[in-house]
């Protein structure tokens, strides 16, 4: 996520009440997860084992819990619980507003669209142009619809990311506030789910089809003229390729590639990265042909126990 305007490091310290580590007037545009940070933006880490990834990935202002030598050209937020304060920002840059805000924010709605009744449309919510949304279809905040775009009913874009932090009492909740974009040209079938990115942006790609009770997890992002059957889950931060095919029952790991053209068959568990043109089948998915070579030795076994 941007903020709207550049802030100081030494007021963004203010907000979340911590020490920091750099010029006072050092510039901050925005936070992000680590996967999507640019410069001018805050990352979060909280744990050793991630803190040289944090300082030297593209964030320029790093939100750690542990006095470390700062980088040039960076800056340090200090903080016991940095989980917790990342949560602080969000809620003072992106706090959840009820729909009365919609008054004066109301959704931009292009031309030749139609939306059918009972359809909800959050915040800052943009439908482009001969877009059909159905019934029952909730938009929430600040989702980008691009033209020519149809969703069945029942679909809900941008709910929050499913991401947590195990504490003692239970678990505390990482608040999102990025977006769900769609390109021209997809179409989603009904009761899909499509989360928003916790800091950026869920993407799917132009002309890309996605049938009935699909999930697809926060800042996944999907290529052009991806295809995925239903009962399909992808899990968050997901890059799926342009042209890949995903049939149905498919369930996908966290933070893997599935590369351009490859082919996932139904009821696959993927939890690696695909090569581009692969074809995969099983759970653990690997090479189509060679799992079926292997099922077919397995249903010979018994005859090899008998002529024993």
């Amino acid at each position: 996520m941007k903020f709207a305007k550049t802030y100081p490091l030494s007021e963004i310290a203010t907000i979340i009440d911590c020490k920091y580590v750099g010029d006072a007037s050092f510039p901050v545009q925005g936070m992000n997860e680590i996967h999507v940070v640019t410069a001018g933006d805050i990352v979060f880490v909280d744990h050793p084992k991630y803190y040289d990834k944090a300082l030297e990935s593209a964030a320029t202002i790093v939100l750690i819990n542990k006095e470390v030598d700062c980088p040039d050209g960076k800056a340090l937020l200090i903080s016991d619980d940095p989980f917790r304060d990342f949560n602080k920002l969000t809620q003072y840059f992106a706090p959840f507003s009820a729909f009365a805000k919609a008054e004066s924010n109301p959704p931009i709605i292009g031309e030749g669209t139609i939306v059918q009744p009972n359809a909800f449309l959050g915040n800052d919510v943009v439908v482009g142009k001969n877009c059909i949304i159905h019934s029952n279809v909730s938009i929430n905040d600040r989702c980008i619809i691009g033209d020519n775009v149809i969703i069945h009913s029942g679909t809900v874009l941008g709910a929050d990311a499913f991401y947590y932090k195990r504490r003692p009492e239970g678990y505390d909740k990482l608040l999102s506030n990025g977006r769900v974009v769609i390109d021209d040209h997809v179409e989603i079938g009904g009761l899909c789910t499509i989360d928003r990115g916790v800091s950026g942006d869920t993407t799917i790609g132009y002309g890309s089809k996605i049938d009935n009770q699909v999930h697809i997890g926060h800042d996944t992002v999907l290529g052009k003229h991806v295809l995925v059957a239903s009962q399909t889950g992808i899990s968050g931060c997901v890059v799926i390729e342009d042209e890949v095919k995903i049939w149905g029952q498919v369930g996908i790991r966290s933070d893997i590639r599935l590369g351009k053209g490859c082919e996932i068959m139904a009821q696959s568990g993927v939890s690696k990265d695909v090569q581009p043109g692969d074809v995969l089948f099983g759970s653990p998915a690997s090479n189509a042909k060679v799992k079926f070579r292997e099922l077919a030795a397995i249903r010979m076994l018994p005859n090899f126990i008998k002529n024993k």
